[in-house]
C-alpha cells in the first residue's frame, strides 16, 4: 500500500519518535495570507521599522504563525483519524522566526490512554520544532482524542503523563534578544500600557468580533498543510457528531490571540503555553469574541521586558461583557477555548 490512511491509536507506540515529512520555508507571503486571515496588528510584528528601532533584525513571524507551521507537520503522523483535540501543556517559545527560515518538526509519544468504550484513545505528544540549523524554535504537548482501527484491539502499554501546571517563567526569559524599550513607541503600537500597568486579577474585555467564513478556515488548514479530515472532508465530517466541518482550533486560539491586540496591544510575543483547552466546536457563520484575565505578573530580571501570566477565553455568538466563563456544572455554553499562556510586554 502506497497511501497513507494515518495512525489509528492501537498504532502508536509509548517512548517512539515520530521525525514528521515535508519541512517548511515560511515567508513574506505566508505573513501577508496569516493577516489576511485572522488580522493581528501587533506593531513588532506588522513593521520592520519597528521592529528593527527596538532591536530586531526585522519583524518576527507571529508567534501562532510558527505554532501552526509545526504543529501542521505532525497532523499527518499524529491526528489524521483524530476526533478532537484536547489540550496542551508546557509549551515554549524558544526564539523568533523570521521570514525564509525553513522549520520541521519531530515528536515523542508520551503517553497513551484507551478510552472506556474501546472505540478510541488519547494519544499524548511532545512535539518540538527546529529550524534548518536543528536549532528548537518551539516545543509543546498535546494530547488528542484518535480513533481505533479494530475496537478490540489489545493496547501494548498505557500511561498518562504529569505535565507542568504551568511553564517557569525563568525558563523563558531568554526567548528573546536584548531589546532597547526606550525606543518602543506606545503611539505606533496603539497602547499606552507597558508591563507596570497590569496587575493579577484584572480582566479585559476585548471587545471586538470576528466572524469566521467557511472560506477562511479551509483556506487557514491549507496554508498549515494540516490535513486532519474533521476539517478537509466534508463527506467524512458527515460520519462525526457534528455532522459537518469542524475549524481547526488553532484558527480558534490565533482568532483570540488577534482579537486580544485591544486591550494588549504591548504584549507582543508570546513565550509559553501553560495550557490550553478546546471546550467547545466552532463552525462556519459563528462569531468569535474573547476576554483575558491577567492571572500573574513576572519580572524575570530583564531591563527591557516583563512577562504577563494571561488566560484567554474565547467564546461563540456571545459577546464578553460579562465575562463568561465556567460555572458549577461547567463551562458557560458560550465558551469555545480557555488558553492559558506567557507573553512579553515592554517595560
Amino acid at each position: 500500500m502506497k497511501t497513507n490512511p494515518g495512525r489509528f491509536f492501537e498504532d502508536f507506540r509509548l517512548g517512539e519518535t515520530i521525525r514528521h515529512a515535508t519541512p517548511r520555508t515560511v515567508t513574506t507571503g505566508d505573513v501577508a495570507l496569516y493577516t489576511g486571515l485572522y488580522g493581528p496588528r501587533f506593531a513588532v510584528q506588522s513593521s520592520d521599522a519597528f521592529a528593527r528601532a527596538i532591536g530586531y533584525p526585522q519583524s518576527p513571524l507571529d508567534d501562532m504563525l510558527v505554532f501552526h507551521v509545526v504543529f501542521g507537520k505532525t497532523v499527518p503522523d499524529i491526528s489524521l483519524n483524530a476526533l478532537a483535540n484536547l489540550g496542551y501543556a508546557e509549551g515554549g517559545f524558544r526564539r523568533p522566526v523570521y521570514p525564509g527560515e525553513t522549520l520541521s518538526t519531530v515528536s515523542e509519544v508520551i503517553g497513551l490512554k484507551e478510552s472506556s468504550n474501546r472505540q478510541t484513545g488519547v494519544v499524548y505528544v511532545r512535539s518540538t520544532g527546529a529550524d534548518e540549523r536543528g536549532e528548537t524554535v518551539l516545543s509543546y504537548c498535546r494530547w488528542v482524542l484518535v480513533r481505533k482501527r479494530d475496537p478490540e484491539a489489545a493496547i501494548a502499554q498505557e500511561h498518562v503523563p504529569t505535565l507542568a501546571k504551568a511553564v517557569d517563567p525563568k525558563d523563558l526569559a531568554n526567548a528573546l534578544p536584548p531589546l532597547q524599550a526606550g525606543a518602543y513607541d506606545t503611539a505606533l503600537s496603539g497602547s499606552p500600557h507597558r508591563f507596570g500597568d497590569y496587575a493579577a486579577g484584572e480582566r479585559i474585555d476585548h471587545v471586538d468580533g470576528m466572524t469566521v467564513e467557511e472560506a477562511e478556515h479551509q483556506i487557514a488548514t491549507r496554508l498549515f498543510q494540516n490535513t486532519a479530515k474533521v476539517h478537509f472532508d466534508g463527506l467524512a465530517a458527515k460520519d462525526t457528531r457534528f455532522g459537518k466541518r469542524l475549524i481547526y482550533g488553532g484558527h480558534v486560539i490565533s482568532l483570540a490571540r488577534a482579537l486580544s491586540y485591544n486591550g494588549l496591544a504591548n504584549a507582543f510575543a508570546l513565550a509559553g503555553i501553560n495550557a490550553g483547552r478546546h471546550v467547545g466546536p466552532l463552525f462556519a457563520g459563528d462569531t468569535v469574541y474573547a476576554w483575558s484575565e491577567v492571572l500573574e505578573t513576572a519580572d524575570v530580571g530583564r531591563p527591557d521586558v516583563g512577562l504577563l501570566r494571561l488566560r484567554t477565553v474565547a467564546t461563540k455568538n456571545q459577546p464578553c461583557t460579562d465575562f463568561p466563563d465556567k460555572h458549577n456544572d461547567g463551562y458557560d455554553p458560550a465558551v469555545i477555548l480557555d488558553l492559558d499562556y506567557w507573553a512579553f510586554v515592554p517595560k
